[in-house]
């Protein structure tokens, strides 16, 4: 029986190659993290709400007063830590997934109408952004969560008003760019119109800072939706967030610190990795880094 070798396609062994051992690192985590999160439901040893006061507050294993299979130990109400990290990061980076997308959704619209438009529409584009960099969002997001209450639909459309101005600003700079570009000024002189001269010659052409927007974001949006957590107004118990396990373990810090200490580093390392594979892609897009 013969055995077919695997192939890495060249530009990935590139990129892997090219790598500092730190990006590198903060890939792996953060591909594991995904992993963990994804089959969270298959991984936890326990269902992430089922209360046992006669467990409660254990340590984690090594410690002498551990409870068997409780890796993590367990919270206040005898609740699996392990089982409560897993699916409260699975709901952590969906909430940040979503509100990325609907802030890309929103700020590329605005983006491309007020790079093509231009005039007065562009005016008023440019308005809203410098009005929404203004404002402090987290007051915003908190005025907004308490008129409008703390369901996921509100939250992600919070989250997803959180970071749409950076992409309306990257997006009308690069658009404005290319407007300017000879084979712009082709297609219109054919009889382009400004919405097929949008989709066909300036989206291809956007995709890079977009991405890499995307990914930078990522890691404000997380934070963002711990801190709202914490403070009690992401989604409400018995549902676990890392930002919420945080707010109700920080009364339970001199009797049992691992009830943050688990929720803090997973916030901690989800950050640290989508950061820097943020900058990492940020370095790859520009040439003047790359070649820098």
């Amino acid at each position: 029986m013969t055995t077919v070798p695997t192939v890495t396609p060249p530009w990935l062994h590139s990129l892997w190659s090219e790598a500092h051992w730190v990006q590198k690192t903060a890939l792996v985590l953060g591909l594991t993290l995904t992993v963990a999160a994804v089959l969270a439901p298959a991984i936890a040893p326990f269902e992430p709400n089922a209360q046992s006061l006669i467990a409660r507050l254990r340590p984690p294993l090594g410690f002498e007063s551990a409870s068997a299979g409780h890796l993590l130990g367990t919270d206040e109400l005898g609740r699996d830590l392990l089982a409560r990290c897993l699916h409260g990061l699975r709901l952590t980076l969906t909430l940040a997934v979503l509100g990325a997308s609907l802030g890309l959704l929103i700020g590329g619209i605005l983006g491309v109408l007020a790079g093509v438009a231009g005039g007065r529409t562009d005016a008023v584009i440019t308005a809203a952004v410098d009005t929404q960099i203004a404002v402090p969002f987290t007051l915003v997001a908190l005025f907004m969560l308490s008129v409008f209450g703390t369901s996921m639909v509100v939250m992600v459309l919070v989250l997803g008003f959180a970071g749409w101005e950076q992409y309306a600003r990257i997006l009308r700079g690069e658009v404005k760019r290319l407007m300017q570009l000879p084979f712009i000024e082709a297609a219109r002189a054919a009889g382009a119109s400004p919405w097929r001269i949008a989709r066909v010659h300036v989206l291809p052409n956007v995709v890079s800072p977009v991405v890499v927007q995307f990914t930078l974001s990522l890691s404000n949006i997380i934070l963002l939706e711990s801190t709202l957590s914490f403070l009690g107004l992401g989604v409400q118990p018995p549902t676990a967030t890392l930002g919420a396990m945080v707010g109700v373990g920080r009364d339970y810090m001199p009797t049992a610190p691992w009830i943050v200490l688990a929720p803090a580093l997973l916030i901690l390392a989800v950050t640290f990795s989508v950061q820097i594979l943020g900058d990492w892609l940020r370095d790859r897009a520009d040439v003047r880094l790359r070649v820098r």
